[in-house]
């Protein structure tokens, strides 16, 4: 027999983790007036469980107040009750977004792209995960007998993805064994951080009904390819068109999206340290496993930390609406939204310095000699999460985006993962990371 069908406020935090409050169905208009409470502190909870020192201690009181456009609603078994939920601001009790909201962070980042250039984006992001029970063997990378030995989970997560209004696209085989890739329609605005939250939580609830677990986790193993969380992204003007492309440029990349490509650039080895931000993150982000090894733009280039992505003349849409850029240094540690919004950011700090677009690299960085790399720019990303943090701090841009008690915050919950796994090898980082994410 069910229980109560509860329905789920939630937020991503700074850790990268969903936490919820349950209300029940029939309270529903309420909270979604009133929200329910929160405290300052929660931002403060790490990925390992415990509360990073903080500026709030027990100060203070907050609310989650759920947002009716990001109503997710999975309902596709008998055994259990839905999967609801409604994705939250922090707010101040009378209703303004808190200062440290990583949520707000990512609508103060896009509505200051419009006011300053009349921009708008939208975005989509593909995860790559493990999952577990899956008997494999050697050659069964992007085969169709994974499908089929999976067929019962992969089904059944298309069906739940739709049901939440995310709007899949394509479910991938991927070379890791066991692992996968999905890939949803891109949304504009703040929703294509929250359609991120949405596939993370879906894809896990599907596997939990199944007896797996799905992990998005940077690094199930040291053996194995890393899971990336690429953020394919595109730019429009207020009266919807495309503003990224220009076929006379390098690459086909317009005046303005080169610069948007430049400032992500200059600024990445401080953003490695907010979109690829646990201790073991870094491992993957390394050269020739087609992730990001380098500050580099690349053309249809899996080693380049943005891609220009291909446009396909087999599509009847124009070149134009086709035409994107992929952020690749990026994984699933990393809260949506907080990612995309420095990113948002570095983008807008390029174009507000007219910034020249960066050499267009068609071939494998690694493969350049160091000082014709340097020359064009191209630096290897931070090694660790240490000197990632070590870049963050010293960008004084970058911290001029955060307030002061969320930065200081911020820093705290990375200080301590790398604390907590001080001494450990990569297989028992790997472990303690693997259920988190």
């Amino acid at each position: 027999m069910q229980g109560e069908n509860l329905v789920y406020l939630v937020h991503t935090d700074l850790a990268g983790v969903t936490r919820a409050r349950a209300v029940q169905i029939a309270d529903l208009q309420s909270r979604l007036r009133y929200g329910v409470g929160w405290v300052p502190a929660n931002l403060a909870l790490s990925a390992f469980g415990l509360l990073v020192p903080n500026p709030w201690g027990p100060l203070g009181d907050l609310r989650l107040l759920p947002d009716p456009q990001t109503e997710a609603r999975v309902d596709l078994w008998d055994d259990a009750a839905p999967l609801h939920f409604f994705q939250c601001d922090i707010v101040e009790t009378d209703g303004r977004i808190w200062h440290a909201c990583p949520r707000g962070f990512l609508k103060a980042a896009l509505a200051d792209l419009r006011a300053e250039t009349g921009l708008r984006m939208r975005s989509a992001f593909e995860h790559e995960f493990h999952l577990s029970g899956l008997e494999e063997h050697a050659g069964n990378s992007f085969s169709l007998e994974r499908f089929r030995l999976a067929e019962a989970f992969v089904s059944t997560a298309m069906a739940a993805l739709r049901q939440a209004r995310a709007e899949p696209e394509v479910f991938m085989t991927e070379y890791g064994p066991a692992q996968f890739e999905v890939a949803c329609r891109p949304a504009s605005g703040v929703a294509g951080a929250d359609r991120a939250v949405v596939i993370r939580e879906v894809v896990r609830e599907v596997a939990r009904r199944q007896g797996r677990y799905a992990s998005f986790s940077p690094l199930v193993t040291p053996k194995v390819v890393g899971n990336g969380v690429h953020i394919h992204f595109s730019l429009f003007d207020g009266e919807g068109r495309p503003v990224l492309h220009d076929a006379a440029r390098p690459g086909g990349l317009s005046e303005i999206g080169g610069s948007f490509a430049a400032g992500v650039l200059r600024h990445l080895p401080a953003l490695c340290a907010l979109t690829a931000p646990s201790v073991i993150s870094a491992t993957r982000l390394a050269p020739h496993r087609w992730s990001a090894g380098f500050t580099t733009l690349g053309l249809q280039n899996r080693e380049a930390a943005v891609r220009i992505c291909p446009v396909v003349e087999l599509l009847d849409d124009a070149a134009a609406r086709q035409f994107h850029l992929e952020y690749r240094a990026a994984d699933a540690a990393a809260c949506p939204h907080l990612c995309l919004g420095a990113m948002v950011r570095a983008g807008l700090a390029g174009i507000r310095e007219k910034l020249p677009a960066p050499p267009v690299f068609e071939r494998d960085p690694f493969e350049v000699a160091a000082d014709e790399r340097e020359r064009l720019g191209a630096h290897r990303l931070p090694e660790t999460l240490a000197a990632a943090l070590d870049a963050l701090q010293a960008d004084d841009e970058v911290r001029s985006w955060f307030p002061d008690d969320m930065w200081q915050c911020y820093l705290a919950h990375k200080r301590y993962e790398i604390e907590q796994l001080e001494g450990l090898d990569l297989d028992e980082r790997c472990a303690r990371y693997r259920p988190i994410y």
